[in-house]
Formats: C-alpha cells, sequence, structure tokens
C-alpha cells in the first residue's frame, strides 16, 4: 500500500483531476445544501410547532453558528490528521446526525442538532480548499477552486429547491433521510476516488491556529475584507428568503410550484463562478470584487423597484450572478492578505461569511413585519452596500508596505 507521501508526490501523474474537481465540486453541493434546506421549511415549522416564523428560522441559525465554529478548527485538524481523514469523517457524522433529525418531533430538539449538524458540515469547508491548494498543480488550483465554490454557492438553491420539493410530497421529515443517504454516498465517493494527500504537521498543536486570531484582527486590510464576508451571503439568504414571501402574497400570488421554478431560474447565474478568476486575471483581484458587489447590489435595489414578475426574476439572477462571482475572488483576496497567516486568515473568514448566514433569515423576518417588501429588498441592498464601501477601503499596497516594515 503507498503511503501518504508516495501518493502526494510520486503519483502526480496519475491523478484524475477532472474527477477530484467533480467529487469535490459535488461534496460542496451536498454538504452546503443543509444551510438552506430549512429555508423553505420556515413556515412549516412555524404551523407544525405553534411558533411565529422568526422562532422558526433558528433552525437555519443555529446551523450557520455550529459551522462558522467548526472553521476555526478543522482547519488545523486536517493539519495533523490529513484533509481527507477529516472530509470523510465529517461526511459520516454528517450523515449520522441528519439521520437522528428525521426522527425527532419537537423543535427544540431540531434546533439542538442542526447545531450539530453544521459543526459536522464545517468539516469540508475550508478543508476543501486547503485540499484543492495542496493537490493541484498552480495552473489548476483558481480554476478548482472555482468550481468548488460552484458546489457552494449552487448549494444556495438546489438546496431550497429540493426540500421544497421532498417537504411537499413526503413531510419535513423525508428531507433529512434524504441527506442522511447523500452525505453516506458521498463519503464512499470521497474516500475511494479522492487521493490521500500528506500529513503536514503530524506534531501539530490544534489550538495554535485560534492563538493567533488576535494578528488577523489587527491588520486593517483583513477586517475590511471580513466585513464584506459578513454581508455576502447574509444578503444572499435574506434576498431568498424575502423573495419566497414576496412571491406568495397577494402582489403575485405564487403558489410553491412556482416558486421552486423561480428558485430553480437562479441556478444559472450560479454557474458563473468558476469564471472568476479569469475576470480577476485581467482587470485585477480588488477591480473584480468590488465590481461584482456593485452589481449584486444594484440587482438587489432593482429587486425594490419593480412590479413585474418576468423582470423582478431578471434583475434577481444579476444579484445572484454578482454574488456568485464576488465569492471566489474575495477567497483569494483574503488569502493574499493573510500572508504568513494566510490559513488562519481564510478560517476567520469562512467563520464570518457563515456566521452572516445565521442573521440572514432574522433580519429578513424583521425587517419584512416593519415594513414592505420592496422596501426591505432596498434597504438589504443598503446593506450589501457596507460591504462594497468596505471593499473600496481596501488598499494592497499599504499590506505590501506593512509586510516590508516587518
Amino acid at each position: 500500500m503507498n503511503s501518504p507521501t508516495q501518493l502526494t508526490d510520486a503519483s502526480v501523474v496519475r491523478r484524475n483531476y477532472s474527477l477530484m474537481t467533480v467529487i469535490l465540486c459535488w461534496s460542496g453541493l451536498a454538504v452546503m445544501s443543509s444551510l438552506y434546506v430549512t429555508i423553505p421549511l420556515i413556515s412549516v415549522f412555524a404551523r407544525s410547532y405553534d411558533i411565529t416564523p422568526t422562532e422558526a428560522a433558528a433552525a437555519g441559525s443555529t446551523f450557520s453558528i455550529g459551522f462558522a465554529l467548526g472553521c476555526l478548527v478543522y482547519g488545523a485538524l486536517s493539519d495533523k490528521y490529513g484533509r481527507k481523514k477529516v472530509i470523510f469523517t465529517g461526511l459520516l457524522v454528517l450523515a449520522f446526525i441528519s439521520l437522528l433529525l428525521g426522527t425527532v418531533h419537537t423543535f427544540e430538539w431540531i434546533v439542538v442538532l442542526r447545531g450539530f449538524q453544521g459543526a459536522a458540515a464545517a468539516t469540508f469547508s475550508p478543508v476543501a480548499l486547503a485540499y484543492a491548494v495542496e493537490m493541484y498543480p498552480a495552473e489548476k488550483r483558481v480554476t478548482t477552486i472555482g468550481f468548488i465554490s460552484t458546489g457552494f454557492l449552487t448549494a444556495g438553491i438546489a438546496g431550497q429547491v429540493v426540500s421544497s420539493l421532498i417537504s411537499e410530497q413526503y413531510g419535513w421529515n423525508a428531507v433529512f433521510y434524504v441527506l442522511a443517504g447523500v452525505y453516506a454516498l458521498t463519503a464512499v465517493l470521497v474516500y475511494v476516488f479522492l487521493p490521500k494527500g500528506g500529513i503536514r504537521q503530524a506534531h501539530a498543536n490544534i489550538w495554535e491556529p485560534i492563538r493567533q486570531i488576535g494578528q488577523v484582527f489587527v491588520r486593517k486590510q483583513l477586517v475590511l475584507s471580513y466585513v464584506v464576508a459578513f454581508v455576502l451571503l447574509m444578503s444572499f439568504v435574506s434576498m431568498y428568503t424575502v423573495l419566497g414571501s414576496y412571491l406568495s402574497s397577494a402582489s403575485f400570488g405564487l403558489d410553491k410550484q412556482g416558486i421552486l421554478v423561480v428558485r430553480s431560474i437562479g441556478i444559472a447565474a450560479m454557474l458563473l463562478s468558476p469564471f472568476a478568476g479569469r475576470v480577476s486575471k485581467r482587470f485585477g483581484l480588488l477591480p473584480t470584487l468590488r465590481g461584482f458587489l456593485a452589481l449584486a447590489a444594484a440587482g438587489l435595489a432593482a429587486m425594490g423597484l419593480i412590479s413585474n414578475l418576468p423582470v423582478l426574476v431578471a434583475v434577481s439572477l444579476v444579484f445572484v450572478a454578482g454574488i456568485a462571482l464576488a465569492v471566489p475572488s474575495l477567497v483569494s483576496l483574503v488569502g493574499q492578505l493573510g500572508g504568513e497567516l494566510r490559513g488562519i486568515a481564510v478560517s476567520v473568514y469562512t467563520f464570518i461569511l457563515f456566521a452572516g448566514t445565521s442573521f440572514g433569515p432574522v433580519i429578513s423576518l424583521s425587517l419584512m413585519k416593519s415594513v414592505s417588501y420592496p422596501v426591505t429588498f432596498l434597504l438589504l441592498a443598503l446593506i450589501l452596500c457596507i460591504g462594497l464601501a468596505s471593499a473600496c477601503l481596501i488598499n494592497l499596497k499599504e499590506t505590501a508596505e506593512v509586510k516590508k516594515s516587518r
């Protein structure tokens, strides 16, 4: 049997990078779908357990909190025990917790298990990105990370669509039974087809990166990037939370099937994510990030100004495209700004990115209680503009000068 070192070095020429990329992209789609499956279930939980929609949204928020906290730990854990082992183990645990979720009968247990489910799901995101950097040659890395990001982002729509279809036909419990089967199958694919990388730091202290967090937050440019990260997926989750309610209101009167179609259309815009690398090579990383954030903010604001359904769907695609292209650009930027602290900088970025998603449903539901749907979209666009303003303040030259002074 080959050693990890042999698999990492001698077998490079025998790696099927296309198959590896497909598995990583699929795994990202499957794992991150868990974050979004409860968005269409908010009304279902509210009716079933006689709670408010805001309380029902806790099923999504606790997942995001568990996921965000897990992202701070698993990168270092994979340094010690190996990337593939952490991803594989996480998928097995995720399958088991998802199975348990389908069997519970109280909302309190749903909330608790969703937190654990989020913590288990976090074994994939930061570890898969590190795996791609280590296992792929330099010329393939940006494209591969783009495809993995596509999986993450497409999950934002696919998770909602699949959840809506399954819950409508078989009940909400069936959503988690299906997810359990998907994760078990994905674990098998990872175990069989992904090469095992070497253990980078077998004697590493997994808590050491946590101690470095303070150093990350004294870097102004990274802090500005984290502000962008916080509002990015928060606005994405908020938009779809509001859109589902808006389309079912008297203004449009769409049934569940119609809302499902609208959500499905958004997948087309998500497929643009792998092209972010090409755009940033041509125009530069920061201009690319700023441009796509501006595009997303414009699309979100336009949703508050339009009452025609086909045009509303069209501008929602503009928003989704902007988010899909901004995410990989921001990942690359954080890695660049992190320098020698790249590992913990990316882990903190992932933590903040998904911490933002925990606030998405709460913010959007609170806004919908206070103002109309169009005004809610405009206010969400204003929040996203905070991220755009932060991106405009990032100065790569200042970062380079600080590094030289050290």
